[in-house]
């Protein structure tokens, strides 16, 4: 567990997409956030009050979280003296970054002289085995995308929250770093051996026989040549019954790759539901959630619209319209094998 509250950094940020992170723990936990501490000058902000770490720790902060995403997650020198100046106030340091905080020997001692705690959440469980693809008891809908960063998490995080207001058993599986924040538990994919990301998705989603939904957050995208293997992995680990395709409006190329495009809903949907029949032969699709913070309200139902037409799914974006329908569709689907 994480010593709460949290101070969120957001150091010197490229993009939002460098933040999600700190991001997505302040939509989805903002009970827990003091406030946000970024660079001088640096005009992005979550809209939360701008700390030092001294007036910080003063508020009741205990946890200063690394929330941001960078190429190669790992950790600038100013970076490394953010962190050395949090630690001399007396807080601890959280990260999701693949650089860990325990590789960095000025860290390790400054935390050690204080006392504090450095917390790594992309350490993957140790003794992870295999996947087996093994049929398990219970029911698990896993997020896929067109992209990485098009809503995945959101989107079944959106689901957790819709089905409890339900009284449906419903529980999040987190699988990156955000998620893991937010649910204090889950395992970071992205950072297991190749060989055993199966497994470890089998690990997180375990057999469960009340009924309850395991909501398990997607990563990645079977079209993005950098972590498509990370999808696959995912996609077999989990066992979905069900599936929910993630894409944004608007994008213009594949992440981080100029002059790669995104593929077609319907081709991208396919290829998930047949790579996903290899452990799940019954999968079915049960909704496309559409990330429109681009469009104007009317492009908006439009472009759900359209893609309803095209694929005869609800098309929702969570966060501007919920995600009623989708979660409609899905218990219409599985009447009976649910419970409250």
């Amino acid at each position: 567990m994480i010593p709460d509250p949290y101070l969120l950094y957001l150091g010197n940020p490229r993009d939002e997409l460098s933040v999600k992170t700190s991001r997505g723990i302040a939509v989805w936990r903002p009970e827990l956030c003091i406030g946000e501490f970024r660079s001088h000058g640096t005009p992005i902000t979550l809209g939360l009050p701008h700390l030092e770490f001294a007036e910080a720790k003063a508020r009741g902060a205990r946890t200063l979280i690394l929330g941001v995403a960078n190429p190669g997650g790992t950790m600038s020198q100013e970076m490394i003296a953010h962190v050395l100046a949090a630690l001399s106030a007396g807080l601890n340091i959280a990260s999701g970054l693949h650089q860990r905080l325990t590789s960095i020997p000025e860290i390790v001692a400054a935390a050690a002289a204080g006392n504090l705690q450095l917390i790594d959440v992309r350490e993957p469980p140790a003794h992870l085995d295999v996947g087996k693809g093994v049929p398990r008891a219970g029911l698990r809908l896993l997020t896929v995308g067109t992209d990485c960063s098009v809503g995945k998490m959101y989107t079944t995080l959106a689901l957790e929250r819709e089905l409890r207001r339900r009284g449906i058993v419903a529980d999040f599986r987190a699988t990156g770093q955000t998620g893991i924040f937010i649910a204090q538990s889950g395992v970071p994919i992205d950072a297991v051996v190749a060989d055993f990301i199966s497994g470890g998705a089998e690990w997180v989603s375990p057999a469960r026989n009340d009924g309850g939904w395991d909501l398990i957050e997607g990563q990645g995208s079977l079209f993005h040549p950098s972590f498509a293997g990370v999808s696959l992995g995912l996609l077999h680990g989990a066992q979905p019954d069900a599936i929910v395709l993630c894409h944004e409006a608007g994008r213009p190329h594949i992440r981080g790759i100029p002059g790669r495009p995104l593929p077609d809903l319907k081709t991208c949907l396919e290829a998930n539901l047949e790579a996903a029949r290899l452990t799940s032969p019954d999968v079915v699709a049960v909704g496309v959630s559409l990330n429109t913070s681009s469009l104007g309200r009317d492009d908006a139902v439009a472009a759900c619209r359209a893609i309803e037409d095209r694929l005869g799914l609800p098309c929702q974006d969570p966060l501007a319209m919920g995600i009623d329908r989708i979660a409609d569709h899905l218990l219409a689907t599985f009447a009976g094998e649910a419970v409250s």
